[in-house]
């Protein structure tokens, strides 16, 4: 209802929906046609072509019923067996759905259509887990009818990144170890845990925003140019990236990583609970809300560049920002002024709520005296393009339908994001004295500020 029926709804607005093509709703809850048109707020030509099939996940023989419900569907609708089969279901659910759809049938193609299955993170809780989900997938599917769906990678500003430095000749040159000190990538979050405490307190935001979106924008920032935007170099270019993460150790846990929970405290007018005290979350839970890691690509481009990850719960606004910071010039023309009082270049990709790219430099105060001060050239979306970026879910649902997987996610990238953070997890799981607290309202806890201050840098994002 939030995400997948609105973004539908955009695809019909824009003509990209194919006018025989259907919507069947499939899921436990008893519910005829009509009931569910009423669900979906949609135009009357759309409504008319939205279905509904009362599902089992367990129940084999409620397969056969929706297999004889797709025909005759696809019959009616001349749409010759075409199908997307969207996994919107708990985590726990996908394995069984996945082996009953194998086993009616549902996963097969025939001569003049196609079968394609979308899942939704969380894909696996660790390495091992996510190799069995994929033991269970490959038993039923082909890779190339897979599609792990990150929406991250549908957002235009996420995708601006690669325009930004693959169509600018200016930046690719100095996107190195030579010009760049470290980058920071922050994905900040006002709300708790809302509706999903179930589903939270058992996961945490390490495996909920770090294994996916956070590590994903740092392979599109690190990655190396690819051959061209095919999905296959594409994705080939992105688990490179992963690959040559420097490995951490069990030991390097406390210096490379923080985790914390979001204690009570005041966000803008609102007093908020912490995390703790959260309907449905256990009174001694030590899930993390907030994680802060310190990670090197180990390669020749990026040797020796710290790349900084923080996201969190109830911090003090929402925002996901990409921080690029320039190395300070080597020496100061400009007397009396030394190099340590010129501030360093800044790129800012601002990936959510205020889209857009900011660059700032230093430049000449008025008057006869020489004094400096930061400036900033600003792109934002809305004023450029005279809106809002369009809906993600949209973008990548298209992408579904038309078989192009550029902007999925594919099991070898996976296998390789859980290996970087096994490390971690196995740290925090033998050691719950390092969980931090923090005031909700906050930027998390003072060790997320540590972290950096070992390196003699600071959070720029705030």
């Amino acid at each position: 209802s939030r995400k997948l029926l609105p973004a539908l709804v955009q695809l019909q607005a824009g003509n990209a929906f194919h006018e025989r093509s259907y919507i069947l709703g499939v899921g436990r809850t008893p519910m005829r046609d009509a009931d569910f048109r009423e669900r979906v707020q949609a135009p009357v030509e759309l409504l008319e072509r939205c279905f509904f099939q009362v599902v089992d996940y367990e129940d084999a023989a409620t397969y056969a019923t929706l297999a004889a419900r797709l025909n005759e569907l696809d019959r009616v609708h001349t749409v010759a067996h075409r199908r997307v089969l969207y996994l919107a279901t708990p985590p726990g659910v996908a394995q069984i759905v996945v082996e009953r759809l194998g086993a009616s049938g549902l996963s097969s193609t025939s001569n003049d259509g196609w079968v394609r299955v979308v899942l939704e993170k969380p894909f696996g809780s660790d390495l091992a887990s996510a190799k069995r989900m994929h033991q269970v997938l490959s038993g039923v599917f082909d890779e190339s009818q897979i599609y792990r769906i990150d929406h991250y990678l549908g957002k235009d500003t996420v995708q601006n990144l690669l325009v930004f430095r693959f169509a600018n000749a200016i930046y690719e040159p100095i996107w190195n170890r030579n010009y760049i000190d470290h980058v920071q990538i922050s994905v900040a979050e006002s709300e708790g845990v809302g509706r999903r405490a179930g589903y939270f307190d058992r996961t945490g935001l390490l495996r909920d925003m770090v294994q996916n979106h956070l590590l994903q924008l740092l392979c599109l920032t690190a990655m190396e140019p690819p051959c061209t935007m095919h999905e296959c170099f594409m994705r080939d270019e992105k688990v490179q990236v992963l690959a040559a993460v420097a490995p951490l150790s069990p030991a390097d846990g406390q210096r490379c990583s923080v985790r914390g929970q979001y204690a009570a405290g005041q966000i803008g007018d609102e007093v908020v609970r912490g995390y703790r005290s959260e309907p449905g979350i256990a009174a001694d839970s030590a899930i993390e809300t907030f994680t802060a890691l310190r990670l090197e690509v180990d390669n020749w481009r990026w040797q020796g560049v710290p790349f900084y990850l923080r996201a969190g719960k109830r911090l003090a606004r929402r925002s996901s920002e990409i921080v690029v910071q320039f190395k300070a010039v080597p020496a100061s023309v400009l007397q009396p002024l030394i190099a340590a009082q010129l501030t360093p270049n800044r790129l800012h990709f601002q990936l959510q709520p205020a889209e857009g790219i900011q660059l700032r430099f230093e430049t000449k105060a008025p008057g006869p005296q020489l004094r400096v001060r930061t400036a900033a050239m600003q792109f934002n979306y809305a004023e450029a393009f005279g809106g809002p970026p369009p809906d993600a879910y949209a973008r990548l649902l298209l992408d579904v339908m038309l078989g192009d997987a550029t902007l999925f996610l594919r099991q070898d990238w996976i296998e390789h994001a859980w290996t970087v953070l096994a490390p971690v997890l196995e740290y925090w799981s033998h050691d719950a004295r390092d969980l931090a607290f923090y005031p909700a309202g906050s930027w998390g806890p003072a060790e997320s500020t540590q972290l950096l201050a070992r390196d003699a840098r600071e959070w720029l994002a705030k």
